[in-house]
């Protein structure tokens, strides 16, 4: 009935999650702890299985998939409750039918890269607002793909970038947008180097059976087919080229999305890219994405941003640093830093730019649910934070300098470096 503070019901926002994983479930754990939302279904290809070790940080258990976020989802309703019980939540191994449902208003997607503007865009098509996780897409091509879905029919999207809603993070781009540092020339981002591979031992990279519940020709989709092994999939999948882009495309939605941000290019892109990567000689060849790397992107609007997993704050903390005639700003999630240090105590006025303010990145996707406002981490902005990172990888793979027309997105006249834009698809599945 909406009393004691609670939301009536036909004020909550309903939820459908896809993609039950420990990024999955915490994402889902943080949308439960809000009385306006109704979580009403969970979809994963996996029903349950206790191997995600790498998450054990975020949801207490390696346990996860589909079974035991329903699981979470009917206790933490029950404790709600007066009945102490709860049967509420669905829970679906096809993502179709979750987006099928007339009934459910919003999705939470977190799911691997190869996934993501598939369901993206066809929850966009069932009308459904969604927050999903980042990178936005795959490939540059799929993410253009996403963003027009969401243009077109106007659903509210919130990306993953969590960063955006840290107050750290906000104030060090507003000392940079406001010249407190002088005119900017130089932007090193600092992303993590060697793949964190969890569990993996030579065992567990041969051809195996898949496991009983693990729907694992829908887990594969769009991408190549390829026998199951235990060490593909789950935690694992980023580090292989076929899902992932590695730690670049893991962590560029973070870090360059706030060097873009500290220099109001969200909508821009380099013009000019070339770089340099290792490819790892590991177990089976099976993780093949790139470990050490350095790519340099130049841009129209007078700044170099140099991108490695070597750059970093002379204290060796990995982060965004930004280089002025007059100073420097770093940030990370664990400290600000700035040179002169007095810019530290900085008033930012009230006739100077104030960036966008979000101190909680789920609230905000539900106030904008509400509002029909744009979200801190809409679609567009995005699409170019992640592209720095795709246009680095493509820079590496082609050995060259490329050359970005950042309104047509595509090269200048390199037929090649084209191709890397998008991959064919696996049928039956296509954008």
């Amino acid at each position: 009935m909406g009393k004691a503070g609670t939301a009536a019901p036909s004020n909550r926002i309903t939820l459908g999650c896809i993609g039950m994983g420990g990024q999955g479930t915490y994402d889902m754990n943080g949308f439960l702890g809000h009385p306006d939302v109704q979580v009403v279904a969970v979809c994963d290809v996996n029903k349950e299985s206790s191997d995600y070790d790498m998450f054990y940080q975020f949801q207490g258990s390696s346990t996860a998939g589909r079974e035991p976020a329903r699981r979470t989802v009917e206790k933490y309703y029950a404790q709600q409750g007066t009945t102490g019980t709860y049967k509420g939540c669905a829970a679906y191994s096809d993502f179709r039918e979750l987006l099928a449902r007339e009934d459910i208003d919003a999705v939470l997607i977190a799911i691997p890269d190869h996934w993501h503007a598939i369901v993206g865009v066809m929850a966009a098509r069932a009308g459904k607002d969604i927050y999903a996780e980042k990178p936005l897409a795959y490939t540059i091509a799929e993410g253009r793909a996403i963003c027009d879905a969401v243009k077109r029919y106007g659903v509210v999207w919130q990306t993953g970038s969590q960063q955006r809603s840290d107050a750290r993070f906000r104030y060090g781009c507003e000392l940079v947008r406001n010249g407190r540092i002088g005119k900017v020339h130089s932007i090193y981002v600092g992303l993590p180097g060697a793949s964190t591979i969890s569990g993996v031992n030579g065992k567990l990279t041969r051809p195996s059976p898949a496991p009983e519940g693990f729907d694992y020709d829908m887990w594969l989709g769009p991408a190549p087919r390829a026998p199951y092994c235990p060490g593909r999939c789950h935690w694992n999948w980023r580090w292989i080229s076929d899902y992932s882009g590695g730690q670049i495309t893991d962590w560029a939605g973070h870090n360059c999305d706030i060097a873009h941000w500290g220099m109001g290019t969200e909508y821009s892109a380099p013009v000019e890219i070339e770089g340099v990567g290792d490819i790892p000689k590991d177990i089976d060849g099976l993780y093949d994405t790139a470990e050490r790397y350095r790519f340099v992107c130049k841009y129209a609007e007078g700044f170099t941003m140099v991108v490695s997993d070597t750059e970093q704050h002379p204290t060796g903390a990995r982060g965004v640093l930004f280089e002025g005639t007059e100073g420097w700003v770093f940030v990370n999630r664990d400290k600000l830093d700035a040179h002169p240090k007095s810019l530290l105590n900085s008033v930012i006025g009230p006739d100077e730019i104030h960036l966008y303010k979000s101190n909680d990145h789920i609230s905000n996707f539900i106030d904008c649910v509400k509002s029909r406002s744009e979200t801190i981490a809409p679609a567009e902005v995005a699409h170019h934070s992640i592209m720095v990172g795709h246009l680095g990888i493509i820079a590496m793979k082609t050995g060259r300098k490329l050359l970005w027309d950042k309104k047509k997105e595509h090269f200048a006249n390199d037929a090649e470096a084209d191709r890397f834009l998008s991959r064919p698809m696996r049928s039956p599945w296509h954008l």
